[in-house]
């Protein structure tokens, strides 16, 4: 009997080896064909059930094969196929929409071709450890195709056969987007925290008072340094209207007026004065702005002051000392050009006389060295207060320097009536005067002239009263003069002068001297001036004062001016070669009349353009205060043009002009020189002393530096320090000297220990 086969479920292979075992026993053995046609019979049955085996495994895995591509095509999130190069083989629908290309058009192509280069290391660092077996791998990247951008996720995993890498990417761009205005707002928002913070740290510890009101002009608050101010606590002044620390100074017209513009413009910026607490009144700065919202609508008022009290006393000081002499309280040169100027005006509309008269005391300088300074300041305080007793109310007297005075009397009706006054002034001053203990004997010498008889303007009637006094103490002193007008030899002799001149610039007589100026405390030698000199053929090296005021007005004095320029530079460029550079270069002194050249500009221009391996830095222009500038603002505008240019200006001989307070405040000179009228008597006379402490504090005020000429001795220089002043040059540092002279002597030159200390 054939033994039944079971239903057995066996792999292919294991049927086919079942179907070739023989029987090992015969089933038939008296019929061999029998037996072999059964054993086929068996073999076949086994191979069918294979056959069958096989094509129900083929058709499972068929239906898993279109299952696997349909949730590949079809899945919602784009997927690639990636060989370890990053070569496309695969890619799905979503895949394909997300980049905006066929598949067919993808397929074999680098996909590193659509990553922006910042990302492709990113990306190949993902895909080598997906391939290295190290389980999904993640990044984000920002893909490029054409001009399109757009962010995509990458997770990478490595796939069933082990040779490609099956990638899941979607589009993260709106996320992204979300993440970056999100980051966007988190900074703005600790922008605007940082700058809230900045704003109340300003508000607390500003030096201004500041004040917030509402929009109705109630304070809403205020800082610590309104407080300190007005004397008004946070407490006393919240809730208030602004107008409770109103002086009653300004009238009702003046607060309309303010409101006015503050509704037209949005701010207002003045001068107001307001009142303390304690009840004092006090000058202020005060800039008022509107604050709007965003929405355009009025929010607040914000207000700003300062105090000015201090500013304005001494500004009064200095505008006092600008036309005052400090010892006799008589109007000084400045305030003196001014009165002689306004009377002759008035001497043309009336068709009168006036007389210019300029009194010398004899032999003060031999009192002053038996008695002293200061006996010899109390004698000209009580001969000052004489003389002025001697002239009529409408008269002038004023201090010209040191022991020189000059007197302006007009509404003179005949010659006699000016007779009559000088020699009032002559008994006055030679009265014996009691100073404590001493008795004082004194006289004058006085020149005068007559106006408009001597009809020159007011500097020139001044110097004709000085020649006049100069024929009287000639004439034995103690007397007058009155200055011959017939001028015609003066005239002559003025020619004769200029011709002179005229022939010693062709010849090329004139030389520079320098005069170094220095850092006293810190040694540095900061530049020189340039002083001009005259290497007369018979007479020797002359200084200036011989032969520019023979000069001045006159054309020759632009070309001398231009000359002293183009040499300074010329000099500047010889030092460089050697390796000489100092900071501040080489100053050089600018006459009035030069300046006010309608196109000095264009000339300095050129001056500086034939040196071009000068910097303009190096050359520093000194306007001299003493000047009187006709149009201080188109001055400034000049100056305001050369600085443009690289040049730099300073104000010199301070404090003995015509206006040193309007030519400080206009000009825009960054350096003010103090006089060595006032630094050469500083320590011994206390005035001197007060106008150069004055002079440095009025500097730092404008925000200018401030040097010191005529500095003499070391005493000088430790006093100048101690008020601040470091800048210095005179004879206790350095004598004018030629240029050749300066490389060594800078090279040499320490300042005294004292003035480090």
């Amino acid at each position: 009997m054939n033994t039944p086969v079971k239903s057995v479920k066996l792999l292919p292979k294991e049927l086919r080896d079942c179907a070739e075992i023989k029987p090992t026993k015969q089933t038939f053995p008296s019929d061999s064909a029998a037996q072999k046609m059964l054993h086929e019979l068996q073999v076949h049955q086994i191979e069918l059930k294979m056959q069958n085996e096989e094509l129900h495994q083929a058709q499972r895995t068929q239906k898993l094969h279109y299952r696997y591509t349909e949730l590949f095509e079809f899945a919602p999130i784009g997927y690639f196929s990636f060989d370890v190069n990053a070569i496309i083989n695969q890619v799905n629908v979503r895949g394909a929409k997300l980049l905006g290309i066929e598949p067919a058009d993808l397929v074999n192509k680098q996909f590193l071709n659509y990553v922006n280069a910042q990302y492709r290391d990113s990306f190949q660092c993902c895909l080598v450890k997906a391939f290295s077996g190290s389980g999904i791998q993640s990044c984000e990247i920002l893909a490029e195709v054409g001009k399109k951008t757009f962010w995509l996720n990458i997770e990478a995993n490595l796939g069933i056969t082990g040779t490609d890498c099956l990638v899941a990417v979607t589009d993260i761009s709106e996320r992204k987007k979300i993440e970056h205005d999100q980051n966007l707002a988190n900074e703005d928002k600790e922008k605007r925290a940082d700058e809230l913070a900045l704003a109340a740290k300003v508000f607390t510890h500003a030096r201004e008072g500041i004040l917030i009101t509402d929009a109705k002009g109630i304070i809403i608050e205020v800082n610590d340094a309104f407080t300190e101010i007005t004397g008004y606590s946070r407490e006393d002044s919240c809730g208030e209207n602004p107008r409770f620390l109103q002086s009653g100074r300004q009238s009702a017209e003046f607060y309309i007026s303010m409101w006015q513009t503050i509704s037209t413009t949005g701010e207002w910026y003045g001068e107001v004065w307001n009142k303390r607490k304690n009840g004092e009144v006090y000058p202020e700065i005060l800039t008022i702005c509107a604050v709007h919202n965003d929405a355009g609508e009025l929010q607040n008022y914000l207000a700003m002051f300062g105090d000015i009290s201090v500013m304005k006393s001494k500004i009064k000081k200095l505008g006092y000392i600008g036309q005052y002499d400090l010892l006799t309280n008589l109007p000084n040169r400045a305030l003196l050009a001014d009165r002689l100027t306004q009377a002759m005006l008035q001497c043309k509309r009336r068709q009168q006389s006036l007389v210019v008269v300029f009194l010398d005391l004899d032999g003060f300088k031999q009192i002053n060295d038996i008695y002293g300074h200061h006996l010899g300041d109390e004698l000209l305080i009580a001969l000052s207060i004489r003389m002025k007793g001697a002239l009529r109310k409408g008269d002038t007297l004023a201090r010209f320097g040191g022991d020189e005075f000059v007197a302006v009397l007009t509404d003179l009706g005949k010659t006699e009536d000016c007779q009559s006054a000088l020699e009032r002034l002559l008994r006055a001053v030679s009265e014996p005067v009691a100073v404590g203990n001493v008795v004082l004997n004194t006289s004058a010498s006085i020149g005068a002239t007559l106006y408009p008889q001597d009809n020159g303007c007011a500097d020139l009637l001044i110097r004709h009263a000085a020649q006049a006094m100069c024929v009287a103490k000639e004439l034995g002193k103690n007397c007058y003069h009155l200055f011959d007008t017939a001028v015609d030899d003066a005239i002559k002799l003025q020619l004769d002068n200029l011709k002179t001149i005229r022939r010693a610039l062709d010849q090329q007589q004139f030389v520079l001297h320098y005069q170094p100026k220095v850092n006293m405390r810190t040694g540095i030698v900061m530049g020189v001036e340039a002083l001009i000199r005259w290497q007369h053929p018979e007479r020797g090296l002359l200084n200036p004062f011989e032969f520019l005021p023979l000069i001045e007005n006159n054309p020759m004095s632009i070309e001398m001016g231009e000359w002293v320029i183009d040499t300074a530079l010329r000099q500047i460029s010889q030092w460089q070669t050697i390796g000489l550079i100092l900071p501040t270069g080489i100053s050089v002194n600018i006459a009035a009349m030069q300046l006010q050249q309608p196109d000095f500009t264009d000339r300095l221009t050129r001056l500086l353009a034939s040196h071009s391996d000068v910097e303009a830095r190096y050359l520093e222009l000194e306007v001299l205060e003493t000047s009187a500038l006709d149009d201080v603002i188109r001055v400034s505008n000049t100056m305001n043009d050369c600085m443009a240019l690289g040049v730099i200006f300073s104000l010199d001989d301070f404090g003995t002009g015509y206006s040193s307070l309007t030519y400080l405040r206009r000009l825009p000179a960054s350096l003010i020189k103090i006089d060595q009228s006032f630094v050469r008597d500083m320590l011994i006379n206390v005035d001197d002393f007060s106008i150069v402490e004055g002079v440095i504090a009025l500097a730092k005020s404008f925000k200018r530096e401030v040097i010191a000429e005529g500095v003499e001795t070391i005493e000088h220089g430790a006093a100048l320090l101690q008020l601040g002043c470091e800048l210095a040059q005179g004879y206790g540092i350095a004598r004018p000297m030629p240029a050749s002279d300066i490389p060594a002597w800078v090279s040499r030159w320490k300042p005294d220990i004292s003035w480090q200390s």
